[in-house]
C-alpha cells in the first residue's frame, strides 16, 4: 500500500509537470528542473516496480507452499475421519457391552438380595429352633433328665396308661431329634449362603470394574481421535486463509505493479517532451553563442558560453552541499544554463565521452605535451555530448551542452578539471584567472 501511495504521488507529479509544459517557450533552467524531476521520478518508480516483482515473486512462492502445505493437511484428514470413526465403534461396542454388564450387575444384585433374605430368614429359623431346644432342655431338667422305658412301666396305672405315656415319650423324642437336625440344617444353609454371598460380591466387584475400564479406555481413544481429526481440521482453514490472504497480496501487488507502468508512461511521455524542448532551446542558441577567446597567456579558452568566466564553486576540499561531507572538489564550477553550449578549451584529442557515476555525462580530451608535461582537460556535468572518442578537436568547438547529470549536481554548470600528468590541478591559472 505504501508503494501504492508513492505511485499515486508520482502521477500527480507528473500532471503537474505536464500543465506546466504547455508551451514550447521555457527557461532553461525549468526546463532542466523538470527533467530532472521526471528523470529522478523515472528511477524511483523503477526501482519500486522492481521491488513489486520481487514481491510478486516471493509471493508466489509462498503461494506454492501453502498450497503444498494444505494438501498435506487435507491428506491427513481421511485417515483421521477414519481412526475417529473406528475409535467411535470402539466406544458404541464398549458402551453395548456396559448396557449386558449393567444386566448382569442387576442379576448379581439380585441374587444378593435374595440370598441377604435367606441369610436373614436362616438366622430366624436358627433363633426359632435354638428357643426350642432350650424349652426341651428346661423340661427335661423338671422332668429328672427325661423319660426312660422303665419308669414309664412303673408309673403307669394300666396297660393302656403305659402304652399312653410311652408313645407320647416316643413323639417328644422324635421331635427333639428333628428340631436338632433342623437347627444342623440351619447352621449348614446359613455358611453355605455366606460363601455364595461372598461369591456375588467378588463378581459384582469384578464386573462393574471391568465395565468401567472398558467404557473409559474407548472414550479416551473417541477424544484423542476427535482431537486430531479437530487439529487437521484447524490447521486446513488456517492453510486456506493464508492461501486467502496470498492471493490477496498478489491481487494487490499486481494492481501496483499495472499502476507503476501507467506511471512510467506518462513520465516518459513527458520527458520526451521536455527533451524535445531543450533540444530546440539548444538549436536556437547554436546560432547565436560564439566561444570566447582565451585570456593573454592562458593555455586554455573559455570553454563555458558564458563571457566572462563566472566561478561558482572552487577547486579544493569543501562540503559537498548534495551528499553533506567533505572531500576534495577536484575542479572548479563555472556559470553555464542549462543546454548552453560547452566548448573545448584547447586542440586535442576526445580520450572518451560516456556517463561516470558521480559526473554525470562527462567528455574527456586529451591535449599532448605541453610545456613537457601531459595536459588533459574534462567536461561534466554535460546534458549531452556531440564528439566521439578518438575525435580531433579543435579549441572553441561544441563537446556537449550544460547539464546537471551525474546525481550529485545542484543545478546546471560546467564542472571544468585540468589534469597534469595524470593528478588535477587548480584550473584558474590555467584559463588565465586570477587566484580565488
Amino acid at each position: 500500500m505504501k508503494i501504492l501511495q508513492q505511485l499515486a504521488a508520482a502521477v500527480a507529479t507528473v500532471s503537474l509537470l505536464i500543465a506546466g509544459t504547455a508551451g514550447s517557450a521555457f527557461a532553461d533552467d525549468d526546463l532542466s528542473h523538470k527533467r530532472s524531476s521526471l528523470e529522478n521520478q523515472l528511477q524511483a518508480t523503477a526501482k519500486q516496480r522492481d521491488d513489486l516483482e520481487s514481491a510478486l515473486e516471493d509471493l508466489s512462492g509462498e503461494l506454492v507452499q501453502t498450497q503444498v502445505d494444505l494438501q498435506a493437511v487435507q491428506a491427513q484428514i481421511p485417515a483421521a475421519q477414519a481412526a475417529l470413526t473406528q475409535a467411535t465403534t470402539v466406544l458404541d461396542a464398549a458402551m453395548r457391552d456396559q448396557q449386558q454388564i449393567a444386566a448382569q450387575l442387576a442379576d448379581a444384585r439380585q441374587q444378593q438380595a435374595q440370598i441377604t433374605a435367606q441369610g436373614a430368614q436362616a438366622a430366624a429359623d436358627q433363633q426359632r429352633l435354638r428357643q426350642e431346644v432350650a424349652a426341651m432342655a428346661r423340661a427335661a431338667y423338671r422332668d429328672g433328665g427325661g423319660l426312660s422305658t422303665l419308669s414309664v412301666l412303673l408309673d403307669a396305672s394300666s396297660s393302656q396308661d403305659f402304652v399312653d405315656s410311652y408313645t407320647m415319650a416316643a413323639a417328644a423324642q422324635r421331635v427333639q431329634g428333628q428340631v436338632f437336625d433342623q437347627l444342623r440344617q440351619a447352621q449348614a444353609d446359613a455358611r453355605n449362603q455366606g460363601a455364595r454371598l461372598d461369591a456375588v460380591q467378588q463378581t459384582i466387584s469384578s464386573l462393574k470394574q471391568q465395565a468401567d475400564q472398558k467404557v473409559a479406555e474407548a472414550n479416551k481413544a473417541r477424544q484423542e481421535a476427535a482431537d486430531a481429526k479437530a487439529r487437521l481440521d484447524d490447521l486446513e482453514r488456517e492453510q486456506q486463509a493464508k492461501q486467502a490472504t496470498v492471493r490477496s497480496q498478489m491481487a494487490e501487488a499486481q494492481r501496483q505493479v499495472d499502476a507503476a507502468d501507467a506511471s512510467t508512461a506518462a513520465m516518459q511521455a513527458q520527458l520526451q517532451q521536455v527533451i524535445d524542448a531543450q533540444r530546440q532551446q539548444a538549436t536556437a542558441k547554436k546560432s547565436s553563442t560564439t566561444p570566447g577567446a582565451a585570456i593573454a597567456g592562458a593555455l586554455f579558452a573559455n570553454p563555458t558560453a558564458t563571457n566572462p568566466m563566472y566561478v561558482t564553486s572552487e577547486y579544493g576540499m569543501r562540503l559537498q552541499p548534495v551528499l553533506g561531507i567533505y572531500r576534495l572538489h577536484a575542479g572548479i564550477d563555472l556559470r553555464d544554463r542549462c543546454n548552453q553550449p560547452v566548448y573545448a578549451g584547447r586542440d586535442g584529442t576526445v580520450v572518451w565521452a560516456k556517463y561516470l557515476s558521480g559526473y554525470g555525462n562527462q567528455v574527456m580530451v586529451d591535449h599532448g605535451w605541453v610545456q613537457s608535461k601531459s595536459l588533459m582537460s574534462s567536461y561534466s556535468h554535460l546534458t549531452s555530448w556531440t564528439v566521439a572518442p578518438g575525435q580531433q578537436v579543435k579549441a572553441g568547438q561544441v563537446v556537449g551542452y550544460a547539464g546537471q547529470t551525474g546525481g550529485v549536481s545542484t543545478g546546471c554548470h560546467l564542472h571544468f578539471e585540468v589534469y597534469v600528468n595524470g593528478a588535477t590541478v587548480n584550473p584558474r591559472a590555467s584559463l588565465g584567472l586570477p587566484p580565488a
